[in-house]
């Protein structure tokens, strides 16, 4: 059975790009382009992983990543930040709002696609 993934990202380029490498990769991809869309999209459908960039209309992907993260009905799902801030105190913060991965842009399929498998198999 194919993996549904949630894209929480704004910028078309990144979005069309993440979007390709996860469907080449066999998996079902839902999109987003803001906080509000995505909390909608994940109550409609839960996905099985969640990508997610930082900076978004709204509601950063980091307050974003703390929601769903201390939310019982989401707190399971695995979550990949995809930023373009690559700096150690972004990565930390990242880890702290309880991300399972930090991944900077642009994005490498193989790492993208190796820590969605290590992810949720």
């Amino acid at each position: 059975m194919s993996n549904t993934i949630l894209v929480v990202e704004d910028g078309m380029t990144d979005r069309e790009t993440i979007n390709r490498y996860l469907k080449q990769d066999g998996s079902v991809v839902i999109n987003a382009e803001n906080g509000e869309e995505a909390l909608n999209k994940v109550e409609q459908r839960r996905p099985d992983l969640i990508v997610l960039d930082v900076i978004l209309p709204g509601q950063s992907g980091f307050e974003l990543c703390r929601e769903f993260k201390t939310n019982p009905e989401t707190k399971g799902i695995p979550i990949i930040i995809c930023s373009s801030k690559d700096t150690d105190v972004d990565k930390t913060w990242g880890n702290m709002l309880g991300a399972d991965a930090y991944l900077t842009k642009p994005v490498d399929e193989d790492l993208l696609l190796k820590t969605v498998h290590r992810l949720i198999g």
